[in-house]
């Protein structure tokens, strides 16, 4: 079931219309029936009658009533205890409970109120103020009660969709590669999906036997729509399925998504992406980028220290304008050198204090990490911490190549 479904069906289903039910508490029938007769012309109240108080609490989880009449002086049980009972009830605990007495007396009153009675009357009151008063106390009720079905309603359909959203991100850490632990490329990553799943996805194989290939992308917006878009553009690139493209070659690959996915095509859907391909027998890294973060070279020396390049995208975002061209670039790698290619997520992180994380931010924590710091671990635990959880707005994407 997809998400629309999901809130049409919590928007469509309308709980039934409630009848005003009078649950009337005394010991004396005479006083039963002179309220019957009160409330028989109104067609929508139901009035139902208990003699016995011990019985009181068993008859109104039964009939679940909108309001609870009840006398103060009744034989077996004193009537200012049932209602303390009526409230320790948990069916009964929020109905509203009008106490009738036969005299009005301040005391007694506040001492009804201090107990849980909603209302007081000396009977019997006069029958224009009992239906009032049956009606304002019902109505309340009844209001609540939708109100409360509303919300269950509301916080299932959150649940469901909160479901639906864990098995797509399981769906989509389930494509992601394996990470290589030996040859000439090694390649880790981190995915931490968000509550709401964005459109990240990435992979890295070899083209050939000199060619090898690396990507991250990213599609706008969040939600199931946005990570099966994902999905279509990675089985693609995985299968190198876009005619006329020579996959060694990143502006190709490009400008082939681009014409691939139009996103007036695609629910006006567009996304970013990093393309590498990296030759090591010349140690050449050519490279191109459709309106995504660049990717980062981190080489060190003894002279320098941590060096950070950005290997910058300068195409356009995939699916915006048609017929667009997207530059290759080539850089040498230096020795031991490291690559990072990451989505937004990674680096605009909401702090706690309602302030952003900037890129710059970004690169400059990394300079401060020692060279042997699982540097993907501790970014995603800063970025954590800067956002005071450790759950993030955006998807938390990056991969680490070393060469």
């Amino acid at each position: 079931m997809s998400s629309t479904d999901l809130a049409a069906a919590a928007t469509s289903v309308s709980p039934p219309q409630r009848q005003i039910t009078v649950l009337l508490v005394d010991d004396q029938p005479i006083v039963a029936e002179a309220v019957r007769r009160m409330l028989a012309p109104e067609s929508d109240v139901a009035l139902h009658y208990c003699q016995d108080p011990t019985r009181a609490i068993a008859e109104a989880n039964t009939l679940q009533p909108t309001v609870i009449l009840q006398d103060l002086v009744m034989p077996d049980l004193d009537g200012l205890t049932l209602v303390k009972f009526f409230r320790a009830n948990p069916a009964t605990r929020e109905v509203p409970l009008i106490v009738l007495s036969t005299k009005e007396e301040p005391t007694i009153k506040a001492e009804a109120f201090g107990v849980g009675a909603n209302d007081y009357l000396v009977k019997l009151p006069d029958r224009l103020e009992l239906v009032a008063r049956v009606r304002y106390h019902s109505k309340g009720y009844i209001a609540q009660l939708e109100r409360n079905e509303a919300y269950r309603a509301l916080a299932e359909s959150r649940r469901l969709l909160a479901d639906e959203v864990a098995e797509a991100a399981k769906y989509v850490r389930s494509l992601l590669p394996a990470p290589l632990t030996d040859g000439p490329v090694r390649v880790d990553w981190r995915f931490v999906p968000s509550t709401q799943l964005g459109g990240d996805s990435f992979s890295y194989h070899w083209l050939d036997d000199d060619h090898f290939a690396l990507f991250l992308l990213d599609v706008s917006g969040h939600g199931v729509g946005s990570s099966l878009m994902s999905v279509s553009a990675l089985n693609i690139l995985r299968s190198q399925a876009l005619p006329h493209t020579d996959f060694r070659d990143p502006g190709q690959v490009l400008a082939g998504l681009n014409a691939a996915f139009d996103m007036e095509h695609h629910d006006n859907k567009f996304f970013t992406i990093w393309y590498g391909v990296y030759r090591p027998v010349t140690r050449q890294l050519t490279f191109a980028g459709g309106g995504h973060p660049p990717g980062l070279l981190l080489s060190r020396s003894a002279q320098q220290g941590l060096s950070l390049t950005p290997l910058e995208s300068q195409g356009p975002m995939i699916g915006m304008l048609p017929d667009e061209e997207f530059p290759t670039q080539t850089v040498e790698l230096p020795p031991a050198a490291k690559l990072l290619i990451f989505s937004d997520g990674v680096f605009e992180i909401d702090r706690a204090d309602g302030t952003m994380w900037t890129f710059e931010d970004f690169q400059e924590y990394l300079a401060t990490l020692p060279p042997d710091a699982p540097l993907m671990d501790r970014l995603l635990q800063h970025a954590q911490a800067l956002h005071g959880s450790d759950q993030l707005t955006d998807d938390f994407s990056i991969v680490q190549a070393e060469f």
